[in-house]
């Protein structure tokens, strides 16, 4: 069912900054039945530039002035997440369909208020993990469906990296460790893809616990998570985030036993995965990644608004992800 009266998404973004450079934005003019119209910045000579660059024809100071513009029909919202929820509210009250990045929100409950307005306005809300539309974890997906490693036992998720990790954007003011920004620091900048991910494998996570401590006091969020978690299916998982670690021995490895072989991949690597079951040699798949990587989904979704398919990200989906990070770090040492 279509859930836009016209046959064409024109986006409007709150926030263009650095994830709207290359990942996200410059494919809401490739996807068919798409055009970016209008971006918001509250910082005038950087909002011009980002237009003037990307030739988008219109820009905004103001969020309310780019959502109250007829000629936008749908809204990203690009900032830090402490800004989802009233960017959020504001969209969804003008009746404009929602598209929100990365971690939904700072906590489980903003999430829920986010869906309760989109709900109440009859707006869908729809969140970046990029992930689930990939084709190699799509690919990933498929192979668990078909039984190619027997029934699953458990996955682990092992991630440690230097104390400014390589795999993020530089950022002048690194809100992503500032919880009253953020939510809480590069566990939820960068775990919240990964625990999504695995909601996408194997469904909703329904248990979740951990510790998380801040060891090095670089800044005021937590360093170092150590967790466990189960899906609705019956899986098991752990997990280990690190974020303060040598250099020489970072690692971003995810792996998933069955009862017939093993799949292993990192979540931030470039769609490349290895397949290893009893009896046989190792497969390795590697399934090119776009250029700007938010495609796919973004596909996906102007497509789930023409009424010709569906998301896999959700604002429903999203918000277990939210629940389980909180659920992880609820233990402090």
């Amino acid at each position: 069912m279509k859930k836009t009266k016209e046959d064409e998404v024109r986006w409007g973004i709150i926030g263009v900054g650095d994830v709207c450079e290359v990942k996200s934005a410059p494919a809401m003019n490739l996807v068919p039945h798409s055009r970016l119209v209008a971006v918001m910045r509250r910082n005038e000579e950087k909002v011009k530039d980002y237009a003037k660059r990307h030739g988008v024809p219109k820009w905004y100071t103001d969020a309310k002035s780019l959502i109250e513009d007829p000629e936008v029909n749908a809204i990203y919202i690009a900032t830090p997440p402490y800004m989802h929820l009233p960017y959020t509210e504001m969209a969804a009250n003008a009746g404009k369909p929602v598209y929100v990045e990365k971690p939904m929100a700072r906590t489980f409950s903003e999430c829920e208020a986010m869906i309760k307005v989109c709900e109440e306005a009859g707006v869908p809300l729809f969140v970046a993990y990029y992930r689930r539309a990939l084709p190699h974890f799509v690919k990933i997906k498929e192979l668990l469906n078909r039984g190619e490693i027997g029934i699953i036992r458990t996955v682990h998720i092992q991630m440690q990296q230097e104390a400014e990790p390589e795999i993020i954007a530089k950022l002048e003011n690194n809100w992503r460790v500032i919880p009253e920004i953020a939510g809480g620091g590069y566990f939820y900048d960068l775990a919240s893809h990964q625990l999504d991910l695995l909601q996408f494998f194997f469904g909703k996570i329904t248990h979740a616990s951990g510790f998380a401590t801040n060891q090095a006091r670089l800044y005021p969020a937590e360093d170092m998570v150590v967790g466990s978690y189960a899906f609705e299916n019956g899986v098991m998982g752990s997990g280990n985030w690190c974020f303060t670690s040598a250099k020489e021995t970072q690692i971003d490895q995810i792996t998933i036993d069955g009862s017939k072989g093993q799949i292993q991949f990192e979540t931030f690597g470039k769609g490349e995965f290895t397949l290893l079951r009893d009896g046989e040699e190792p497969k390795h798949f590697h399934l090119e990644l776009p250029k700007h990587i938010q495609q796919p989904l973004i596909q996906k979704i102007v497509d789930d608004l023409l009424g010709k398919d569906k998301s896999p990200s959700t604002g429903h989906s999203a918000s277990w992800t939210n629940w389980a990070l909180e659920e992880i770090t609820k233990g402090k040492v």
